[in-house]
């Protein structure tokens, strides 16, 4: 049994042996046909490593010969199924360049997309990658509206043009997770100015207005009115669109401390639906109530606060004076 073993194993050592010889004795040809051959056979047992080297290899040879734009192609071709996506692309680009009448032109533009999709990243991290893919495929899509293709090449501009979207919203959030909210505030009006049909919109203008109404309620007295007016701006650009969103009622309870702390029964008048009905007209005087005590609430916590401040203060001082 154990001699058997070992006769086994030196077969084995003597066929991989055989194999590896084979391929060099290939790669070191300088004959074209057999070399042409034998990067197919690699390339047919998907064994691209071997079939990419040999069809690199065969590329000076085969310079103004037929099957010169065939060995360019399934070179990159043996690259792209080995899933080095970079390598490939840039083969497939320098075929498009070189071989315009090929009957692969198309297929290799095609592909060339899908290396440079493959190569993009998630949307926290670079986007330069994305928006060069795009730029390719957008190319693609005009110069070939009726191909195979072109369902494809939407499905993958509409996922890349969702992550440009994400991480537009997701970096202006930050602002507002960070808890600065005048910065947040600009950052998310930035994400609609530069693209209004944003699919995070409706995120991006709730968003807005919690930051500016947060932004006003920590603001100094003199500065909080006109802020508030600010909110109560992006309250109705995010209800006019959504009047029916689940979480309109804290920006209603909002809006209601808004208009009573900047005592706008005038603001209401500007402000106010013309299409309000009575219910709602009600529950906006309650809302408004309640506010009024939460104003009235927050204004003594922030002087308590300024008093316990004083007091440490001169504590403070008391204790150096003594020192």
């Amino acid at each position: 049994m154990h001699l058997k073993r070992v006769v086994i194993g030196s077969l084995l050592v003597l066929m991989m042996a055989s194999c590896t010889s084979y391929y060099e004795t290939i790669l070191r040809s300088v004959d074209p046909d057999v070399k042409y051959k034998a990067a197919f056979e690699y390339y047919n047992n998907k064994k691209y490593r071997r079939s990419a080297e040999i069809f690199e290899s065969l590329i000076l040879l085969m310079q103004g010969l037929p099957q010169e734009d065939t060995v360019q192609f399934y070179n990159a071709m043996s690259n792209f199924n080995m899933k080095d996506y970079v390598t490939a692309e840039s083969n497939f680009e320098k075929f498009a360049t070189v071989f315009p009448r090929s009957p692969f032109f198309e297929r290799a533009r095609f592909l060339r997309i899908k290396c440079l999709y493959e190569s993009t990243y998630r949307y926290e991290l670079d986007q330069t990658p994305t928006r060069k893919a795009m730029s390719v495929i957008t190319e693609f899509m005009y110069d070939y509206p009726s191909s195979e293709h072109f369902t494809e090449c939407e499905a993958m501009m509409d996922e890349l043009m969702e992550r440009l979207d994400r991480k537009s919203y997701e970096s202006a959030k930050l602002y507002y997770q960070v808890e600065d909210y005048q910065a947040a505030h600009y950052a998310l009006k930035n994400v609609l100015r530069d693209n209004a049909e944003n699919r995070y919109r409706k995120d991006v203008l709730y968003l807005t207005a919690l930051a500016s109404y947060k932004y006003a309620f920590h603001s100094v007295k003199e500065k909080q009115k006109e802020r508030y007016l600010t909110f109560i701006d992006d309250y109705y650009n995010y209800i006019g669109e959504y009047p029916d969103a689940d979480n309109r009622k804290d920006l209603d309870n909002f809006y209601a401390r808004a208009l009573t702390f900047t005592k706008g029964a005038d603001i209401e008048d500007q402000y106010a639906s013309a299409t309000m009905t009575k219910e709602e007209r009600k529950a906006l005087e309650k809302q408004k109530k309640a506010a009024a005590k939460e104003v009235k609430r927050s204004e003594k916590m922030r002087l308590e606060q300024e008093k316990q401040l004083n007091r440490q203060e001169r504590e403070k001082e008391k204790q150096e004076n003594q020192q």
